[in-house]
Protein backbone atom coordinates (compact mmCIF):
# COMPACT_ATOMS: atom_id res chain seq x y z
CA UNK A 1 0.00 0.00 0.00
CA UNK A 2 2.67 2.49 1.01
CA UNK A 3 4.67 1.83 -2.15
CA UNK A 4 1.66 2.80 -4.26
CA UNK A 5 1.06 5.89 -2.11
CA UNK A 6 4.72 6.87 -2.46
CA UNK A 7 4.61 6.42 -6.25
CA UNK A 8 1.60 8.76 -6.59
CA UNK A 9 3.21 11.16 -4.10
CA UNK A 10 6.41 11.41 -6.16
CA UNK A 11 4.50 11.77 -9.43
CA UNK A 12 2.35 14.61 -8.07
CA UNK A 13 5.37 16.47 -6.69
CA UNK A 14 7.22 16.18 -9.99
CA UNK A 15 4.19 17.55 -11.81
CA UNK A 16 4.13 20.57 -9.51
CA UNK A 17 7.85 21.36 -9.57
CA UNK A 18 7.98 21.11 -13.37
CA UNK A 19 5.29 23.79 -13.57
CA UNK A 20 7.66 26.78 -13.21
CA UNK A 21 4.88 29.36 -13.44
CA UNK A 22 2.83 27.74 -10.66
CA UNK A 23 5.92 27.32 -8.51
CA UNK A 24 6.87 30.97 -8.89
CA UNK A 25 3.33 32.12 -8.14
CA UNK A 26 3.20 30.15 -4.87
CA UNK A 27 6.53 31.55 -3.67
CA UNK A 28 6.90 35.10 -4.95
CA UNK A 29 3.29 36.32 -4.90
CA UNK A 30 2.94 36.29 -1.07
CA UNK A 31 6.26 38.12 -0.67
CA UNK A 32 5.15 40.76 -3.18
CA UNK A 33 1.85 41.19 -1.32
CA UNK A 34 3.61 41.73 2.02
CA UNK A 35 5.99 44.26 0.44
CA UNK A 36 3.05 46.05 -1.18
CA UNK A 37 1.25 46.36 2.15
CA UNK A 38 4.44 47.56 3.80
CA UNK A 39 4.81 50.27 1.12
CA UNK A 40 1.17 51.38 1.11
CA UNK A 41 0.86 51.60 4.90
CA UNK A 42 4.34 52.91 5.62
CA UNK A 43 3.15 56.42 6.58
CA UNK A 44 2.05 57.69 9.95
CA UNK A 45 -1.23 56.18 11.20
CA UNK A 46 -4.31 58.29 10.39
CA UNK A 47 -6.95 56.10 12.04
CA UNK A 48 -9.45 57.60 14.54
CA UNK A 49 -8.95 57.02 18.25
CA UNK A 50 -9.22 53.40 19.33
CA UNK A 51 -9.94 53.03 23.04
CA UNK A 52 -10.16 49.65 24.71
CA UNK A 53 -12.71 49.38 27.52
CA UNK A 54 -12.13 46.67 30.11
CA UNK A 55 -15.37 44.78 30.80
CA UNK A 56 -16.28 41.51 32.45
CA UNK A 57 -18.79 40.30 29.87
CA UNK A 58 -17.45 41.80 26.63
CA UNK A 59 -20.16 44.47 26.33
CA UNK A 60 -19.66 48.21 26.64
CA UNK A 61 -21.20 49.97 29.66
CA UNK A 62 -23.78 52.69 29.16
CA UNK A 63 -22.44 55.70 31.06
CA UNK A 64 -24.18 59.02 31.53
CA UNK A 65 -20.97 61.04 31.49
CA UNK A 66 -17.30 60.69 30.80
CA UNK A 67 -15.11 59.70 27.88
CA UNK A 68 -17.48 56.93 26.72
CA UNK A 69 -20.07 59.54 25.74
CA UNK A 70 -17.79 61.22 23.19
CA UNK A 71 -18.27 60.69 19.46
CA UNK A 72 -15.63 59.89 16.81
CA UNK A 73 -13.88 57.44 19.11
CA UNK A 74 -13.94 53.71 18.47
CA UNK A 75 -14.55 51.92 21.76
CA UNK A 76 -13.54 48.26 21.78
CA UNK A 77 -14.67 46.02 24.67
CA UNK A 78 -11.87 43.80 26.01
CA UNK A 79 -11.93 41.09 28.66
CA UNK A 80 -8.27 40.06 28.75
CA UNK A 81 -6.31 42.76 30.60
CA UNK A 82 -2.83 41.49 29.72
CA UNK A 83 -3.62 41.14 26.02
CA UNK A 84 -5.16 44.63 25.96
CA UNK A 85 -2.13 46.17 27.71
CA UNK A 86 0.10 44.54 25.10
CA UNK A 87 -1.96 46.20 22.36
CA UNK A 88 -1.53 49.60 24.01
CA UNK A 89 2.19 48.92 24.22
CA UNK A 90 2.29 48.25 20.47
CA UNK A 91 0.08 51.26 19.57
CA UNK A 92 -2.77 49.02 18.43
CA UNK A 93 -4.95 50.71 21.04
CA UNK A 94 -4.55 54.40 21.78
CA UNK A 95 -5.87 54.06 25.31
CA UNK A 96 -7.10 51.30 27.62
CA UNK A 97 -9.79 52.32 30.08
CA UNK A 98 -10.97 50.54 33.23
CA UNK A 99 -14.20 52.40 34.07
CA UNK A 100 -15.14 50.05 36.92
CA UNK A 101 -12.12 50.87 39.08
CA UNK A 102 -12.12 53.64 41.66
CA UNK A 103 -10.54 55.90 40.71
CA UNK A 104 -10.82 55.20 37.00
CA UNK A 105 -7.68 53.50 35.73
CA UNK A 106 -6.20 53.84 32.26
CA UNK A 107 -3.14 52.71 30.35
CA UNK A 108 -1.43 54.90 27.75
CA UNK A 109 1.76 54.64 25.70
CA UNK A 110 3.77 57.80 26.25
CA UNK A 111 5.38 57.42 22.81
CA UNK A 112 2.04 57.34 20.96
CA UNK A 113 0.76 60.67 19.57
CA UNK A 114 -2.76 59.26 19.35
CA UNK A 115 -2.49 58.00 22.90
CA UNK A 116 -1.42 61.44 24.12
CA UNK A 117 -4.47 63.09 22.55
CA UNK A 118 -6.80 60.36 23.84
CA UNK A 119 -5.42 60.90 27.33
CA UNK A 120 -6.01 64.66 27.08
CA UNK A 121 -9.62 63.96 26.15
CA UNK A 122 -10.00 61.55 29.05
CA UNK A 123 -8.61 63.97 31.60
CA UNK A 124 -10.69 66.79 30.16
CA UNK A 125 -14.07 65.06 30.43
CA UNK A 126 -13.73 63.03 33.62
CA UNK A 127 -15.21 65.49 36.11
CA UNK A 128 -14.62 68.47 33.83
CA UNK A 129 -11.24 69.40 35.29
CA UNK A 130 -8.30 70.77 33.30
CA UNK A 131 -5.88 68.28 31.74
CA UNK A 132 -2.68 70.13 32.56
CA UNK A 133 0.26 69.26 34.73
CA UNK A 134 -0.41 70.26 38.33
CA UNK A 135 -4.14 70.80 37.81
CA UNK A 136 -6.33 70.22 40.86
CA UNK A 137 -9.50 68.16 40.41
CA UNK A 138 -12.70 68.90 42.28
CA UNK A 139 -12.58 67.62 45.88
CA UNK A 140 -15.36 65.08 45.30
CA UNK A 141 -13.57 63.43 42.37
CA UNK A 142 -10.24 61.64 42.27
CA UNK A 143 -8.17 61.95 39.09
CA UNK A 144 -7.93 58.91 36.82
CA UNK A 145 -5.05 56.63 37.72
CA UNK A 146 -2.37 56.55 35.00
CA UNK A 147 -0.35 53.47 33.94
CA UNK A 148 2.44 54.33 31.52
CA UNK A 149 3.78 52.10 28.76
CA UNK A 150 6.56 52.69 26.23
CA UNK A 151 6.54 50.04 23.50
CA UNK A 152 7.21 50.69 19.81
CA UNK A 153 4.47 50.66 17.20
CA UNK A 154 3.54 47.44 15.43
CA UNK A 155 3.81 47.94 11.67
CA UNK A 156 0.91 46.89 9.49
CA UNK A 157 3.27 44.65 7.50
CA UNK A 158 4.18 42.84 10.74
CA UNK A 159 0.53 42.43 11.64
CA UNK A 160 -0.62 41.24 8.20
CA UNK A 161 2.23 38.76 7.55
CA UNK A 162 0.73 35.81 9.52
CA UNK A 163 -2.51 36.30 7.58
CA UNK A 164 -0.70 36.46 4.23
CA UNK A 165 1.06 33.18 5.00
CA UNK A 166 -2.30 31.63 5.97
CA UNK A 167 -3.94 33.01 2.82
CA UNK A 168 -1.20 31.49 0.66
CA UNK A 169 -1.71 28.15 2.40
CA UNK A 170 -5.45 28.36 1.79
CA UNK A 171 -5.19 29.07 -1.94
CA UNK A 172 -2.46 26.47 -2.47
CA UNK A 173 -4.39 23.86 -0.48
CA UNK A 174 -7.79 24.41 -2.08
CA UNK A 175 -6.69 24.79 -5.69
CA UNK A 176 -3.79 22.35 -5.38
CA UNK A 177 -6.16 19.45 -4.81
CA UNK A 178 -9.65 20.77 -5.57
CA UNK A 179 -8.85 21.98 -9.06
CA UNK A 180 -6.16 19.44 -9.97
CA UNK A 181 -8.18 16.33 -9.14
CA UNK A 182 -11.11 17.64 -11.17
CA UNK A 183 -8.70 18.11 -14.08
CA UNK A 184 -7.54 14.52 -13.62
CA UNK A 185 -11.15 13.34 -13.79
CA UNK A 186 -11.90 15.39 -16.91
CA UNK A 187 -8.74 14.24 -18.72
CA UNK A 188 -9.35 10.58 -17.93
CA UNK A 189 -6.40 10.18 -15.55
CA UNK A 190 -8.62 8.96 -12.72
CA UNK A 191 -10.28 6.44 -15.01
CA UNK A 192 -6.88 4.93 -15.82
CA UNK A 193 -5.88 4.92 -12.14
CA UNK A 194 -9.11 3.08 -11.34
CA UNK A 195 -7.87 0.15 -13.42
CA UNK A 196 -4.77 -0.16 -11.22
CA UNK A 197 -4.56 -1.69 -7.72
CA UNK A 198 -4.60 1.86 -6.32
CA UNK A 199 -7.52 2.42 -3.93
CA UNK A 200 -9.31 5.75 -3.36
CA UNK A 201 -7.85 5.89 0.15
CA UNK A 202 -4.32 5.49 -1.17
CA UNK A 203 -4.87 8.07 -3.89
CA UNK A 204 -6.31 10.66 -1.49
CA UNK A 205 -3.58 10.00 1.06
CA UNK A 206 -0.90 10.57 -1.56
CA UNK A 207 -2.56 13.82 -2.63
CA UNK A 208 -2.70 15.06 0.96
CA UNK A 209 0.93 14.22 1.70
CA UNK A 210 2.13 15.75 -1.56
CA UNK A 211 0.21 18.98 -1.02
CA UNK A 212 1.38 19.22 2.60
CA UNK A 213 5.01 19.03 1.50
CA UNK A 214 4.48 21.62 -1.23
CA UNK A 215 2.49 24.01 0.98
CA UNK A 216 4.86 23.87 3.95
CA UNK A 217 7.96 24.15 1.75
CA UNK A 218 6.57 27.20 -0.06
CA UNK A 219 5.52 28.77 3.26
CA UNK A 220 9.02 28.25 4.66
CA UNK A 221 10.55 30.02 1.67
CA UNK A 222 8.08 32.91 1.96
CA UNK A 223 8.71 33.16 5.70
CA UNK A 224 12.46 33.24 5.19
CA UNK A 225 12.24 35.82 2.41
CA UNK A 226 9.99 38.08 4.46
CA UNK A 227 12.33 37.75 7.46
CA UNK A 228 15.28 38.91 5.38
CA UNK A 229 13.42 41.85 3.83
CA UNK A 230 11.12 43.08 6.61
CA UNK A 231 12.80 41.96 9.86
CA UNK A 232 9.38 41.28 11.41
CA UNK A 233 8.90 40.26 15.07
CA UNK A 234 8.78 36.57 15.96
CA UNK A 235 8.17 36.39 19.70
CA UNK A 236 6.67 32.93 20.10
CA UNK A 237 7.60 29.31 19.47
CA UNK A 238 8.65 28.20 16.00
CA UNK A 239 7.41 24.70 16.83
CA UNK A 240 3.97 26.12 17.62
CA UNK A 241 3.99 28.08 14.35
CA UNK A 242 4.80 24.94 12.33
CA UNK A 243 2.08 22.98 14.14
CA UNK A 244 -0.64 25.55 13.55
CA UNK A 245 0.21 26.01 9.87
CA UNK A 246 0.44 22.24 9.42
CA UNK A 247 -2.96 21.70 11.03
CA UNK A 248 -4.44 24.57 9.00
CA UNK A 249 -3.02 23.22 5.75
CA UNK A 250 -4.36 19.73 6.50
CA UNK A 251 -7.81 21.17 7.22
CA UNK A 252 -7.92 23.26 4.04
CA UNK A 253 -6.55 20.43 1.86
CA UNK A 254 -9.31 18.19 3.20
CA UNK A 255 -11.86 20.87 2.36
CA UNK A 256 -10.47 20.99 -1.18
CA UNK A 257 -10.89 17.21 -1.46
CA UNK A 258 -14.60 17.57 -0.74
CA UNK A 259 -14.93 20.03 -3.64
CA UNK A 260 -13.06 17.69 -6.00
CA UNK A 261 -14.89 14.52 -4.94
CA UNK A 262 -17.35 14.44 -7.88
CA UNK A 263 -17.02 17.55 -10.05
CA UNK A 264 -16.23 17.03 -13.73
CA UNK A 265 -15.16 20.46 -15.04
CA UNK A 266 -12.44 22.87 -13.94
CA UNK A 267 -14.74 25.84 -14.53
CA UNK A 268 -17.29 24.62 -12.00
CA UNK A 269 -14.54 23.71 -9.53
CA UNK A 270 -12.98 27.15 -9.92
CA UNK A 271 -16.32 28.84 -9.23
CA UNK A 272 -17.04 26.77 -6.13
CA UNK A 273 -13.52 27.27 -4.78
CA UNK A 274 -13.88 31.03 -5.20
CA UNK A 275 -17.28 30.88 -3.52
CA UNK A 276 -15.63 29.17 -0.54
CA UNK A 277 -12.35 31.08 -0.34
CA UNK A 278 -13.48 34.71 -0.51
CA UNK A 279 -15.95 34.57 2.40
CA UNK A 280 -13.23 32.82 4.40
CA UNK A 281 -10.83 35.65 3.59
CA UNK A 282 -13.27 38.43 4.41
CA UNK A 283 -14.31 36.92 7.73
CA UNK A 284 -10.93 35.67 8.95
CA UNK A 285 -9.19 38.97 9.64
CA UNK A 286 -6.40 38.45 7.09
CA UNK A 287 -6.38 42.09 5.94
CA UNK A 288 -8.23 43.89 8.75
CA UNK A 289 -9.07 43.21 12.37
CA UNK A 290 -12.51 41.88 13.24
CA UNK A 291 -12.50 43.91 16.46
CA UNK A 292 -15.26 46.48 16.40
CA UNK A 293 -17.25 44.69 13.68
CA UNK A 294 -20.84 43.57 14.15
CA UNK A 295 -21.70 40.68 16.44
CA UNK A 296 -22.99 38.69 13.45
CA UNK A 297 -19.70 39.15 11.57
CA UNK A 298 -17.70 38.01 14.59
CA UNK A 299 -19.98 34.99 15.04
CA UNK A 300 -19.60 33.85 11.44
CA UNK A 301 -15.87 34.50 11.53
CA UNK A 302 -15.51 31.89 14.27
CA UNK A 303 -17.02 29.30 11.92
CA UNK A 304 -14.15 29.77 9.49
CA UNK A 305 -11.11 27.48 9.93
CA UNK A 306 -8.98 30.27 8.44
CA UNK A 307 -9.93 32.53 11.38
CA UNK A 308 -8.49 30.08 13.90
CA UNK A 309 -5.37 29.66 11.77
CA UNK A 310 -4.77 33.41 11.44
CA UNK A 311 -5.54 34.20 15.09
CA UNK A 312 -3.22 31.49 16.37
CA UNK A 313 -0.40 32.48 14.01
CA UNK A 314 -0.68 36.13 15.09
CA UNK A 315 -0.72 35.10 18.74
CA UNK A 316 2.54 33.21 18.19
CA UNK A 317 4.40 35.76 16.08
CA UNK A 318 3.18 38.98 17.74
CA UNK A 319 2.10 38.04 21.27
CA UNK A 320 4.73 35.37 21.97
CA UNK A 321 2.35 32.41 22.37
CA UNK A 322 3.82 28.96 22.93
CA UNK A 323 2.63 25.52 21.84
CA UNK A 324 0.31 25.05 24.83
CA UNK A 325 -1.37 28.40 24.13
CA UNK A 326 -2.41 27.45 20.57
CA UNK A 327 -3.07 23.76 21.24
CA UNK A 328 -6.89 24.28 21.25
CA UNK A 329 -6.72 25.78 17.73
CA UNK A 330 -4.41 22.97 16.56
CA UNK A 331 -6.78 20.31 17.89
CA UNK A 332 -9.83 22.06 16.44
CA UNK A 333 -8.30 22.36 12.96
CA UNK A 334 -7.14 18.73 13.10
CA UNK A 335 -10.62 17.57 14.12
CA UNK A 336 -12.15 19.56 11.25
CA UNK A 337 -9.62 17.98 8.88
CA UNK A 338 -10.67 14.47 9.94
CA UNK A 339 -14.34 15.33 9.44
CA UNK A 340 -13.65 16.81 6.00
CA UNK A 341 -11.54 13.77 5.05
CA UNK A 342 -14.31 11.39 6.03
CA UNK A 343 -16.79 13.35 3.92
CA UNK A 344 -14.40 13.49 0.95
CA UNK A 345 -13.67 9.75 1.11
CA UNK A 346 -17.40 9.02 1.23
CA UNK A 347 -18.18 11.23 -1.75
CA UNK A 348 -15.14 10.45 -3.94
CA UNK A 349 -15.68 8.88 -7.35
CA UNK A 350 -13.10 7.98 -9.98
CA UNK A 351 -15.39 8.99 -12.82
Amino acid sequence: MWRRIFAVFVARNREFYRDRAGLGWNIFMPILMVLSFAFIFSGDPQAPFKVGVLTADGTLPTPATGLLTLEHIQFIPVTDLEAAIAKVDRHQLDLLLDPASAPIGYWVNWASPQGYLAERLLLGVEGGWAATEGATPPPALAPPRRHELGGTALRYADWVLPGILAMNIMFSSLWGVGWVIVRYRKNGVLRRLKATPLSPFEFLTAQILSRLVVVMSASLIVYGGAALILDFPMRGSHVALVLIYLAGALCLISLGLIVSARLRTEELADGILNLISWPLLLLSGVWFSMEGTSAAARFFSQLSPLTHLVDAARAIMIDGAQTADVLPQVLWLTALALVFLAIAARLFRWE
